[in-house]
């Protein structure tokens, strides 16, 4: 599989990369067997670039990906985790209220409180916690977790301290990951990140990362991982009831989804194989993250990343005014 530089750093990654937020219980739970086997057989196809963060799950995925990943040569693979919530244990007398039910989206029993955290202190202690429950010696990549409502301490306090940690060796590429774009932007042009993680904007059905982070990036050399390249679901299967961005789709959508999903089968392609390769054509993308919580997801994104597309699947989609002129 190919492997992508991240901006100026030492750090590649594969085009196809592996989110763990599903093996750390996202919406339903996951055995243990069944998340250490989605972990082998994305390495067995040959994904090395791996991500989670101590949001998913309460640690749980931080746990489970640094268990799957613990025989693996150590340099074989690269990793990123996140900064941005930090996790306090509960009072014993509160541990467990409310049983197994959802917490924040992740079926876990609620051991914790997420904090959000962006000082310098919290930075660190997240690194050295997320550490930790890896049990890795070290990150590969630290992103900046969803800084939205936390713009100036996650500016003057956080990042400055991920510039720091990279320049003590302690993670080799620093950057941050959010659903939004103009401050992943901002990031780009007023930092020195290498690489922004931008979930669900640059997608077959929303490619607002055109207007401005994806040219930055590119005029900068830096790198763009993109994920929620289906939407959370409206273009894996798009149908009345389907999702985007986390909530019931529109009919607008769902009717612009079908009508992609017309073009892309009358080419022979899979609408998923055109969502997955459509990002990747963009020279400042290094590569798709997609959450995956079994094997046989983990196998089927790969087979669809190995899928030829015709050139002229693209046209029809402009010609058909479904993708900007300057999209793909």
């Amino acid at each position: 599989m190919r492997r992508n530089r991240l901006g100026s750093s030492a750090v590649e990654v594969t085009e196809l990369s592996f989110g763990a937020a599903a093996i750390g219980n996202l919406f339903t739970a996951v055995e243990p067997e069944q998340a250490a086997a989605a972990v082998a057989a994305a390495w067995d196809e040959g994904v090395r670039y791996f991500d989670t963060a101590p949001h998913y799950g309460l640690g749980l995925s931080e746990r489970r990906l640094g268990e799957a990943l613990r025989d693996r040569p150590r340099d074989a693979y690269v990793l990123s985790t996140k900064v941005g919530r930090v996790l306090d244990p509960l009072p014993a007398d509160a541990t467990g209220r409310g049983g197994d039910g959802l917490s924040e989206g992740f079926a876990v029993p609620a051991t914790h409180r997420r904090r959000w955290d962006f000082s310098a202190d919290g930075v660190r202690r997240s690194i050295e916690d997320s550490l930790e429950r890896l049990g890795l010696d070290r990150i590969d990549i630290a992103y900046l977790h969803d800084p939205d409502d936390h713009a100036e301490t996650a500016f003057h306090e956080a990042y400055p301290e991920l510039e720091k940690l990279r320049a003590q060796g302690v993670v080799g590429a620093i950057g941050a990951g959010m659903n939004q774009t103009a401050m992943l932007t901002r990031f780009l042009r007023d930092t020195d990140v290498d690489v922004v993680l931008c979930a669900g904007r640059y997608t077959l059905l929303d490619q607002s990362a055109l207007n401005g982070l994806l040219p930055e990036a590119a005029a900068r050399g830096r790198s763009v991982v993109v994920g929620g390249v289906f939407n959370s679901g409206l273009l894996a299967d798009p149908r009345p009831g389907a999702t985007y961005d986390y909530t019931a789709a529109p009919l607008s959508l769902l009717d612009r989804a079908l009508r992609i999903k017309a073009v892309t089968e009358g080419h022979g392609v899979p609408l998923r194989a055109a969502a997955l390769h459509y990002p990747l054509a963009h020279p400042a993308v290094a590569g798709v993250l997609v959450g995956t919580r079994s094997p046989d997801e983990v196998r089927d994104a790969a087979a669809l990343l190995r899928r030829e597309i015709p050139d002229e699947l693209w046209d029809e989609l402009r010609a058909e005014g479904l993708l900007t002129e300057n999209g793909h």
